[in-house]
């Protein structure tokens, strides 16, 4: 089943359970993914394939991280704490992120194919390394994993 299509389908089920912050969070997903197929010219009622889907749920994640930081600087947790709970709802649905160990074992693997040596080309390889990965990890993590490889 796709990504939209289950989080359209778990909106009932939070409403039997009285969930109200997976509720927010899953309408508010829906809505994302709703504007995202009328933004691309289609009708309102298809459906996102996966891929397109998970740029919506990261673009969501993000956006909630970038809350909880700005919260959790005016240390104000009674508003970063809901931010949290919404993170973890959408990180829920998203595809597992390869871990700091895996990347640089594919990092180490892919520098030795393309014989990269100094930081020179640190750019041209993160972004070869980036389409690899694509939706398999987080890019602030392929960019640490990178620097420190050719550090």
């Amino acid at each position: 089943m796709a990504i939209h299509e289950t989080l359209k389908k778990s909106i009932p089920d939070a409403l039997r359970a009285h969930d109200e912050v997976r509720l927010r969070t899953l309408r508010s997903l829906v809505t994302a993914m709703t504007n995202e197929v009328v933004a691309k010219k289609r009708k309102p009622d298809e459906l996102l394939t996966d891929d397109e889907a998970i740029v919506v749920l990261k673009r969501a994640a993000n956006q909630r991280k970038d809350s909880i930081e700005q919260f959790e600087k005016a240390s104000r947790n009674d508003l970063a704490e809901p931010e949290k709970a919404e993170l973890a709802i959408l990180e829920s649905y998203l595809p597992a992120q390869m871990s700091r160990e895996e990347i640089t074992a594919v990092a180490k693997k892919k520098m030795a194919e393309m014989n990269i040596s100094g930081k020179t080309e640190a750019g041209k390889f993160t972004g070869m390394l980036m389409k690899e990965l694509k939706g398999k990890a987080d890019g602030g993590d392929v960019k640490a994993v990178v620097d420190t490889i050719l550090s």
